[in-house]
């Protein structure tokens, strides 16, 4: 949500310069992707919107635009941009829409999901580690993006003080769905969740209007695992 006019602002010729590689090589990334995913316009444009070295330590800006998981301290990692369009797009996102995001990161999926629910939509992203919620948050202010909250919380536990959500996301790998997350997906609700520990599955859950649960695998995926109540005991931290 940076404005185009916002953003060569106070900076000097070699920033400038910095800062048009970078977008060059952001939609490159983005076209490279629109190739071989089933990639809609509103992922598309949103992907764009987000410059997503604003959303990795200053040692990881310069890889920013390479379809890979990057370092992003703890442990963690912010995910592919391939992964993001396939989980974005497996959402079925519309604007409007109120998302609980279960492990917030470096906050970059929560505001390309921004982008697509708009200003009437908002995201409600929860993060279990105090430095990373503090980072995330950091970097959602710098790009302007007022339709995302941080929480410092369980994620395995979802958000419900402000359930029900149209849908629900989860960035790390839990050893079963968490029954929570279920019960704050609203009637015909979507949540994307990958499950397992060594060999884990993408799956699509679906919350019909009778509260039934109907769930679709969707591929293998590798995710650092969800800590907590109802994630993992052990492990890396989510």
């Amino acid at each position: 949500m940076i404005s185009e006019e916002g953003r060569g602002k106070g900076k000097n010729k070699r920033e400038i310069e910095e800062e048009e590689n970078l977008e060059t090589m952001h939609r490159r990334l983005i076209d490279n992707l629109g190739a071989y995913l089933l990639l809609g316009d509103k992922v598309r444009e949103a992907m764009l919107r987000v410059p997503r070295h604003k959303f990795v330590p200053e040692y990881e800006q310069r890889a920013a635009y390479m379809d890979r998981p990057l370092d992003i301290g703890h442990g963690q990692t912010i995910s592919a941009p391939h992964m993001v369009a396939i989980m974005c797009e497996l959402l079925e996102l519309l604007e409007g829409h109120k998302v609980l995001e279960i492990g917030t990161g470096s906050g970059y999926n929560a505001a390309v999901m921004g982008e697509i629910v708009g200003q009437n939509g908002h995201i409600y992203t929860v993060e279990r580690i105090e430095a990373l919620a503090n980072f995330a948050k950091e970097n959602l202010n710098k790009t302007g993006y007022k339709n995302v909250t941080v929480v410092l919380e369980d994620g395995s536990m979802g958000y419900s003080e402000c359930a029900p959500y149209d849908r629900i996301i989860v960035t790390c790998a839990a050893p079963y769905i968490p029954e929570p997350l279920l019960e704050q997906l609203k009637s015909g609700g979507i949540m994307v969740i990958p499950v397992g520990d060594y060999f884990q599955e993408l799956y699509k859950v679906k919350k019909d209007i009778k509260g039934r649960i109907h769930k679709k695998r969707k591929g293998e995926v590798i995710f650092v695992p969800l800590l907590g109540k109802h994630g993992f005991r052990k492990g890396l931290e989510c």
